[in-house]
């Protein structure tokens, strides 16, 4: 086959889709990834894909440009002839369902999270899911990733029941994400948050809370790791970011292609968001056996067992993270590394990424010929039965 998986970044198909990509690609198909170019080019197409730039403005709803946008994806699904278009972020999934539409081509997209819009309560929120209600309305699978996300989309009748199909996040890579050692006993403790530096992902609260444990508990040690000034309404500039560094409350470590060796050096791992779909920074800490601090909101409770693998606390508030990371503080040793096994198993059980690779396959296999398993399907099938028989060995 030939399949497309278009997102608002090339850097999410690097990032968080790769499992798909890779088994697509090890049965033959031919994958051409859909989106706006950036650092993760070389890397896809080492991998074996073909990437073609998409020209589209990220923020917002504009009624023009978004028209523009779905004439391109038209367009190119036009010249493409894909069997299946793969879609992820909203607008690739509003405006590239409606374009697949227009053309005959199988969608199938996944609502990874609801994202600002769904946090603002404005006329952006309204007419974004009228837009969904209307571009989802033919389709005959809809992945989210949590049961909040799609409780509110059935809630708001912007999918049906029977499109509605739930997927742990992205799934995880549990031999290359696997658990580490606690850091040594005696140390300062190490408090990190992965993310990319935005207002909804608690990045304020996560600097507010860090201002009051450190007036306690002065060794103690917070980070943060992500890009900062990134095209997104409630981004942080690089210079607020420079102001915490230089007031001692934070230590800074940018971005990296690989945050294991940081979770490794982590105590804990915090991630104060507003709203998610599967936080992906949560899942690769808890499969690295960390205990993690998040807040009590749809995504994030899904990942955490509060008071078993980590705690929940309240979002938008620094003072209930800054009591629970106190909680933590008070834990002996021992519990503290409970906590983080309890996360790995967890991780083991619902996250890891064959699942999702196969919820993919049987998707787009009735997608691709309704009714009709391929033969890729049972091999596929066939090979995860085997797989998991050797790792329940």
């Amino acid at each position: 086959m030939h399949v497309i998986m278009t997102a608002n970044a090339s850097w999410n198909i690097w990032n968080f889709r790769r499992p798909v990509v890779e088994a697509l690609l090890a049965e033959g198909n031919q994958v051409t990834v859909l989106a706006p170019l950036d650092g993760s080019v070389s890397n896809l197409e080492k991998l074996g894909c073909r990437v073609r730039s998409l020209d589209m403005n990220v923020k917002g709803l504009n009624p023009l440009e978004d028209l523009k946008l779905q004439y391109k994806f038209k367009q190119i699904f036009r010249e493409e002839q894909p069997d299946v278009v793969l879609s992820y972020t909203i607008k690739n999934n509003i405006f590239g369902s409606l374009a697949a539409r227009s053309v005959n081509v199988p969608f199938l997209p996944n609502v990874t999270g609801l994202g600002t819009t769904f946090l603002s309560g404005s006329l952006l929120q309204t007419v974004t899911e009228q837009l969904y209600r209307h571009s989802f309305s033919k389709l005959s699978t809809v992945f989210l990733q949590n049961e909040d996300d799609r409780d509110l989309f059935l809630k708001r009748s912007l999918v049906r029941p029977d499109q509605a199909q739930i997927l742990p996040g992205s799934g995880i890579d549990l031999v290359h994400f696997a658990p580490t050692a606690m850091p040594p006993t005696g140390g300062a403790p190490i408090f990190l948050m992965i993310a990319r530096l935005l207002r909804d992902k608690g990045v304020m609260e996560f600097v507010d809370a860090a201002r009051q444990i450190k007036a306690r508990h002065p060794k103690a040690q917070f980070q943060l790791l992500g890009a900062a000034g990134s095209e997104n309404r409630s981004s942080i500039d690089h210079a607020t970011v420079n102001n915490w560094v230089k007031e001692g409350v934070i230590e800074y470590l940018g971005t990296t292609n690989d945050v294991r060796p940081a979770i490794s050096a982590a105590s804990c791992v915090l991630l104060p968001s507003y709203r998610e779909g599967a936080p992906r920074t949560l899942i690769e800490a808890a499969a690295m056996a960390r205990p993690v601090i998040s807040t009590d909101v749809p995504g994030c409770r899904a990942v955490v067992d509060n008071n078993i693998s980590g705690f929940l606390c309240d979002a938008r508030s620094a003072d209930s993270l800054a009591a629970t990371i106190e909680r933590f503080l008070s834990l002996s040793p021992g519990a503290q590394k409970t906590m983080g096994q309890f996360g790995r198993a967890k991780m083991e059980r619902k996250y890891d990424q064959s699942i999702v690779v196969d919820a993919y396959r049987q998707a787009i296999s009735r997608l691709v010929k309704p009714g009709v398993a391929s033969e890729s399907e049972y091999a596929f099938r066939n090979h995860l039965k085997t797989e998991n028989y050797a790792n329940a060995s």
